[in-house]
């Protein structure tokens, strides 16, 4: 076992702070990684507030990890000492299920997938995540990092990458596609440079204009403010599909009035109130109400080498582990463009 730095929240709603804890020594199949940036994700704050339900605590966030390889064990393959790589979501899975012979491990069954904090290892022991110094993940769940990519704006891409190029490869968007990105946030941000790179025609659904230079910068070919209610005249029935970025509850039977024959919403952020439609509002033009969850270990890989080709990357913040509670409440207050990431030489 090894002692790390790190940075912990003893319970629930309570501050960060500095702590120590422990890594296993590395087993024949695993990769021990000297971590160089974790980002923060909206859902760490979820987590270490329980607001998902009940937590774990201690509790080390993290899920979104860039850095080096330290040492790897006796059976490991496919990484060597000095090798950039990643982990995000989660660090093992059942490898058995249905899911997971698919390649589709974030939808294990077996009985779930070991999230990579605030979650159980199969064996009993508790998951600590990215906000500390050192991580030992099993090779099968470790990203190459492609030399392309700054190891500090790839970080996001394992959660917020990931989590937005998933639903657009599942639903084949492309050169043609009308798509929506509702939200310009950590999760929207990625989502107009992918769907852009992917050639589909993007427009941005936030509340105000207030970033609109930005959205249009990143690759939108159009901005509107849900607050104009003409924006929902002017799109009615335009779009093939909306990809929701944001854990706010919204008029569903509005959003849906946008698609078009057979099109598709697909939600990835996580409302504590969803709301509720009317089955009309699917019926009367075949559409499609859906969500989607990460992406498995092959497809954040696809992920990761298709922003390297594209020249793609998260937009961050820097921040050294003294600002990381200021962050969080920024992070609630929408005021970060687009993602905190720690300097994990600072924990």
């Amino acid at each position: 076992m090894a002692t790390v730095r790190a940075l912990s929240v003893p319970a629930a709603g309570a501050a960060l702070a500095p702590t120590t804890i422990s890594r296993r020594d590395p087993r024949p199949d695993d990769v021990l990684i000297d971590i160089r940036f974790a980002g923060v994700c909206h859902s760490d704050i979820h987590q270490a507030r329980q607001e998902w339900g009940p937590a774990i605590f201690p509790m080390v966030p993290g899920h979104e990890i860039t850095g080096v390889v330290a040492a790897v064990g006796a059976d490991v393959t496919r990484f060597a000492v000095g090798d950039r790589v990643g982990v995000g979501c989660f660090v093992s899975s059942c490898q058995r299920c249905d899911a997971c012979v698919a390649g589709e491990e974030q939808y294990c069954t077996g009985p779930n997938p070991v999230f990579t904090y605030n979650g159980t290892e199969y064996d009993g022991e508790p998951t600590y995540g990215g906000y500390s110094q050192q991580i030992v993940v099993r090779e099968a769940y470790v990203l190459r990092i492609p030399d392309a990519l700054a190891l500090d704006a790839a970080a996001p891409l394992l959660c917020a990458g990931i989590t937005t190029y998933s639903p657009l490869r599942h639903w084949k968007i492309g050169p043609g596609s009308k798509v929506a990105v509702v939200g310009l946030g950590g999760l929207g941000h990625m989502g107009v440079q992918l769907a852009h790179a992917l050639g589909a025609d993007v427009t941005v659904l936030s509340q105000s204009l207030a970033k609109e230079k930005d959205g249009l910068r990143l690759g939108a070919d159009r901005y509107r403010a849900t607050s104009d209610p003409a924006t929902f005249e002017e799109l009615r029935g335009s779009l093939d599909f909306i990809l929701n970025t944001v854990s706010a509850n919204l008029d569903l039977d509005a959003y849906l009035s946008l698609l078009r024959l057979d099109g598709t919403m697909c939600n990835v952020g996580g409302p504590a109130d969803p709301g509720a439609y009317r089955a009309f509002s699917l019926i009367a033009a075949r559409r499609s109400l859906t969500g989607s969850n990460i992406g498995g270990i092959r497809e954040t890989q696809e992920m990761l080498d298709f922003c390297a080709e594209h020249g793609l990357a998260a937009e961050i913040e820097l921040i050294t582990a003294a600002d990381v509670n200021v962050a969080y409440d920024r992070v609630v207050a929408s005021d970060v463009r687009y993602r905190f990431v720690i300097d994990a030489a600072t924990i």
